[in-house]
């Protein structure tokens, strides 16, 4: 029996190859393997494009996929925070912020599934992909000069995450007082 590669998969492997990125930050804090940890953090992020680009034009979005899309978004970026706050690179009150707001809003879709799914909001993907861009340029070996752009990404990033987290909470109660 052939096994059938789907979006599914490409998520499941994106989750497999977050250590690969953990271990190339870890490796050697040269400019060179810091660049490679980008480039893998880099790549992973897009797999997150392709797989849903293709579950939506294939027909083959599932409950299952719907799940570990964003649990591979919060490890990915988890993975990456933690990292770099372990080396002294990221500060850690941005790791708790953001991962509190990730792990209890995940908490929450699950406890309120039965009153229907809230769907990603355009904030929500504007969310994540700011987190990404934010915290991929800790990564980067980039000069002092830029660490304030940097900063200002990371800024925006924070406050979309708190943000979008409090909309999340004001659509459920919208769409039960609808009901």
């Amino acid at each position: 029996m052939a096994i059938v590669f789907t979006p599914n998969w490409l998520t499941v492997l994106r989750i497999a190859l977050i250590p690969t990125g953990v271990w190339a930050l870890f490796h050697s804090p040269s400019a060179m393997w810091q660049s490679i940890a980008w480039l893998i953090y880099f790549i992973l992020g897009m797999t997150d494009i392709l797989d849903g680009h293709w579950a939506r034009k294939s027909g083959r979005i599932t409950p299952l996929g719907a799940f570990l899309d964003p649990v591979a978004d919060k490890a990915l970026i988890g993975s990456a925070m933690i990292s770099l706050a372990i080396l002294d690179r990221f500060p850690w009150w941005i790791v708790v912020v953001i991962l509190v707001r990730e792990i209890g809003i995940t908490i929450f879709r699950l406890v309120v599934i039965k009153d229907g799914v809230i769907p990603a909001s355009k904030g929500g993907k504007i969310k994540t992909l700011m987190q990404n861009f934010g915290v991929s340029f800790y990564m980067l070996p980039i000069p002092q000069a830029l660490h304030i752009l940097r900063d200002l990404f990371m800024g925006v990033a924070v406050f979309l995450t708190i943000w979008t987290g409090i909309d999340y909470i004001i659509q459920w109660r919208k769409s039960l007082s609808k009901r």
